[in-house]
């Protein structure tokens, strides 16, 4: 049946730094030409992706979508099921996800094949928000215990400017104002302020 359609295949990648030959592999190895192949290397939060947008345009009744996993297309139940929606039934297209087989359009077209991939579809999205939303929740687990063990999160503060002291203890007896004082060691008002208020806890 796919001899005689538009084959297309999404890849996206989380960040810029993540290799996305693995998916782009596994869709040339069935056949997806290079060149039909759209790319986005951003979050799968939302939809503004601009590859992603670019290959929903080209799509018809005569289209067949190529993906490798189904958590390419988003992450949370309602955006995976309203995507699925748009391409299949507004578009009109066929979409097969690569890691599942049971999830491809051109297979069944009638009512079964429609309730199958529905089915199938809600549940993987739904066992892919689950496992996100897990994964979050331990990462804050994980960093409010590493903090109840004082273990400091986040980059260490610059080491304060050698004349620091001197311009605290002139600010401090109000020799100096705050922005003057600010100017003087270099720092924006906002970071002087906190950094001497973190400073006047240290000494005390």
């Amino acid at each position: 049946m796919q001899n005689d359609k538009k084959i297309y295949g999404y890849v996206r990648v989380s960040t810029k730094e993540q290799n996305e030959d693995r998916q782009i592999i596994a869709l040339k190895e069935l056949g997806v030409p290079e060149e039909n192949i759209f790319i986005d290397k951003i979050s799968g939060k939302d939809f503004e992706r601009p590859q992603y947008k670019r290959l929903l345009r080209r799509l018809n009744t005569e289209s067949v979508v190529y993906i490798k996993s189904i958590d390419r297309l988003g992450r949370s139940y309602k955006d995976l099921c309203e995507q699925w929606r748009i391409i299949t039934k507004d578009k009109g297209a066929d979409i097969v996800v690569v890691d599942m087989p049971i999830l491809d359009t051109q297979k069944e077209k009638g009512l079964l094949g429609t309730f199958i991939s529905d089915l199938i579809l809600a549940l993987l999205s739904y066992v892919a928000e689950s496992e996100y939303s897990t994964i979050h929740q331990r990462q804050a687990e994980g960093i409010a215990a590493a903090k109840a063990r004082g273990v400091k999160m986040g980059r260490p503060p610059r080491p304060l400017p050698e004349n620091f002291h001197e311009i605290y203890q002139k600010w401090k007896a109000g020799k100096l104002s705050t922005s003057e004082a600010a100017r003087q060691v270099s720092m924006p008002l906002s970071s002087f302020r906190y950094r001497a208020g973190v400073y006047k806890n240290a000494t005390l």
